[in-house]
């Protein structure tokens, strides 16, 4: 069907790479792109010789310029950009600068300050509605699925969603002491902000991890989930009508926040510059660096990820709950790909998404997040690409009103 550039070398484009490979009759060519080739030239030596043309190339994505001749050069029609979160505006410049369709899995941060906001994102809306081109943000699991779960629950399941609460656990064992699974400054960054959640029609902050609770997963069982903020918090707030509330819950064990609370209080995953040895560094700059890489995790993890939405809302004038969910195995998706879940869990979305803009069920002039489009075609491509959902009407439901429940204590 057409050309796909990736732009990004990392475990989630390691999956990318693979699902479009697998997925020939619609990424008849893609090219590799990074600051690092020869990682992109890994990925061609593994996987070539199909039916996928495979090019690599070598661009900085902090300079729009490079990406536009990169652009010119290959001629795609869409750029998936797994490349760093901090990249999305100059990519996205690229786009609009060469006339092509843009797909991302993360929204924009600034890499001065933890922000994790679409607002620069969507600015450029009417600039991709003049340029007759689509660009579909956060096409990952979550943000992504998640909020393909949610527009399928709001289409199919209910006639009006009030609550929803988004559970991301993942019971996978690395074996190391402390390693995070992906991007190890945005995950940490990510951990140690405020929480935040919204509720009839504002923001509820939280200190990091204050709020705690056990839930039950399929095939996991009981885990510890803490609330943080993410991002499709924001976009789910705007585009679920008639919400009262909805919340984000991740798992982390004991071992992984002890470690992580002395790396906070030594300074380490500190973004602000420090002076050492005549050069400015950002302390979390040089934790990444003696981290373990996440691409190097899929040997070693074992366990599943359980990621979903448990929903309540009314259907037929009466009260209805749903849990939509993924169940993957960390070691099945090594088997298939090289790759532990959490890149798979990203990967897979990710080439859903380019696949529907690119032929055309996804497409219209503008700046979406993938609950604006029809959930359909997205959750029949989750089973046939590797994530298969599972749906419950009778779940286990998270307390509703957490500072009550505080003080009930």
């Amino acid at each position: 069907m057409g050309k796909a550039l990736i732009i990004g070398a990392g475990g989630v484009a390691s999956v990318v790479v693979h699902k479009c490979v697998q997925n020939s009759d619609v990424f008849e060519e893609i090219c590799i792109a990074s600051r690092t080739v020869s990682k992109c030239d890994a990925l061609k030596e593994k996987l070539d010789g199909g039916k996928t043309k495979i090019h690599t190339a070598q661009v900085d994505a902090d300079k729009t310029e490079e990406v536009i001749e990169l652009i010119k050069a290959f001629g795609p029609e869409v750029v998936i950009n797994v490349a760093l979160p901090y990249q999305d505006l100059t990519i996205m410049d690229a786009c609009l600068a060469t006339g092509v369709h843009y797909v991302d899995t993360a929204n924009y941060e600034p890499p001065e300050t933890a922000k994790f906001e679409y607002k620069w994102q969507w600015a450029y809306k009417e600039k991709f509605e003049k340029a007759g081109l689509t660009a579909l943000l956060g096409s990952g699991f979550d943000p992504g699925v998640t909020g393909v779960f949610t527009a399928h629950a709001q289409k199919h399941e209910f006639d009006e969603i009030h609550y929803i609460d988004i559970v991301d656990a993942n019971a996978g064992d690395h074996g190391y002491h402390f390693a995070t699974n992906f991007n190890p400054e945005i995950n940490i960054r990510e951990i140690t902000a405020n929480g935040r959640y919204w509720k009839e029609g504002e923001w509820v902050e939280t200190a990091p991890l204050e709020k705690k609770e056990v839930y039950n997963l399929p095939e996991i069982g009981p885990k510890d989930i803490y609330l943080l903020y993410h991002e499709e918090l924001e976009s789910l707030a705007k585009n679920i009508k008639g919400l009262k509330q909805i919340r984000f819950w991740m798992t982390f064990s004991e071992k992984y926040l002890t470690h992580l609370k002395v790396l906070e209080n030594v300074g380490m995953t500190s973004i602000e510059p420090i002076e050492f040895e005549g050069q400015m560094v950002q302390p979390i700059h040089f934790l990444k660096a003696v981290l373990p890489d996440p691409a190097s995790l899929g040997p070693r993890t074992k366990g599943k990820t359980n990621i979903g939405c448990i929903i309540r809302g009314l259907k037929d004038g009466k009260e209805k709950t749903y849990y939509v969910y993924n169940v993957c195995d960390h070691e099945e998706c090594y088997n298939e790909v090289g790759s532990q879940a959490i890149s798979y869990t990203t990967g897979v979305p990710a080439m859903i998404g380019a696949m529907l803009v690119m032929n055309g069920q996804w497409r219209k002039p503008g700046v979406w997040n993938v609950e604006d489009f029809n959930p359909d075609p997205f959750m029949d491509a989750l089973n046939k690409w590797g994530l298969p959902w599972q749906e419950s009407h009778n779940p286990e439901l998270l307390d509703l009103d957490l500072d009550a429940k505080e003080l009930s204590r």
